[in-house]
């Protein structure tokens, strides 16, 4: 019977946390957005005198739309569109809180675990027992160079590389979400763009659309909002894509420079030259 980590069982659990966190503030943050957007495209008519529209009927006053009327004008692929704007916003905000560095890398943790390492203040199982304690990835690749405790420096640093692998696929999770996204959604604005110039030069053909423009506004009003959709859907998508990878590959940079420095640490060549346990707490009693 497989036996689960405690501590992978713990960031488990704090991963699904985060999610719903993330989640609810995408949803309250999309839902304020459309609502300022709502209010600022649902401007009143001008006032104008009757007088003045009796004056001269050729102006027309054009009637302003909401951005519910603006969305439903666009047809039923503006549902996948605004479904890919959710899917990006609640993301956005887990890997917001995901890569922070307080937490990939807490810096308090690694200046005191490698400090107490090189005065030789720890021993494997008191130091295995704080990277398990502390749980974030850096902790993750400090317990692989731990377990190999005492052997070359060759095989501490495999180690080390292949936990790095495992903590940069953590890292990358949910990424590939803004990928999919930026790549979906300008081609469900372009299939709107199509099927909305297929019913406008539907209306051409069945009916005598010479003079009347107004027949073909449905299916261009159509093409052109979907368009807009995903194109405003797409563009932050791919921004926040590249933002999260450059910030994932400074993460693993750093990470693996503090994994070279454990490997010298805690390899058999660097315990050579560690002081014991005993040998500082000697040094202290005749201080």
């Amino acid at each position: 019977m497989t036996k689960t980590h405690p501590a992978s069982g713990r960031s488990r659990v704090a991963r699904r946390r985060l999610l719903r966190r993330s989640t609810v503030a995408g949803l309250t943050t999309l839902c304020l957005a459309l609502a300022a957007t709502t209010l600022a495209l649902a401007q009143p008519a001008p006032a104008g005198g009757a007088a003045e529209a009796a004056a001269d009927d050729s102006v027309r006053v054009v009637p302003s739309k909401n951005l519910w009327e603006i969305l439903s004008a666009g047809g039923i692929l503006m549902l996948p569109i605004g479904l890919c704007s959710v899917l990006t916003t609640v993301f956005i905000f887990e890997r917001l809180a995901a890569l922070r560095r307080g937490r990939v890398i807490p810096r308090p943790f690694v200046k005191r675990f490698l400090h107490q390492l090189r005065e030789g203040q720890l021993d494997r199982e008191r130091a295995l027992a704080l990277c398990e304690e502390n749980g974030s990835p850096v902790a993750e690749v400090f317990t692989a160079a731990i377990r190999k405790w005492g052997r070359p420096a060759v095989e501490v640093e495999q180690a080390v590389l292949d936990e790095g692998e495992r903590a940069v696929n953590s890292l990358r999770r949910h990424l590939r979400v803004f990928n999919g996204v930026a790549t979906i959604s300008p081609l469900l604005g372009l299939l709107g763009t199509v099927l909305g110039m297929i019913t406008a030069f539907n209306e051409i053909s069945t009916s005598d659309a010479m003079g009347r423009p107004e027949l073909l506004a449905g299916g261009i009003s159509e093409a052109l909002i979907t368009t807009a959709a995903g194109l405003s859907v797409a563009i932050p998508a791919l921004s926040v894509y590249i933002f999260f990878v450059g910030r994932v590959d400074t993460l693993v940079a750093e990470i693996d420079a503090l994994g070279q420095e454990l490997v010298r640490i805690v390899s058999a060549e660097g315990l050579e030259e560690m002081p014991t346990p005993r040998t500082t707490r000697t040094r202290k009693e005749a201080a």
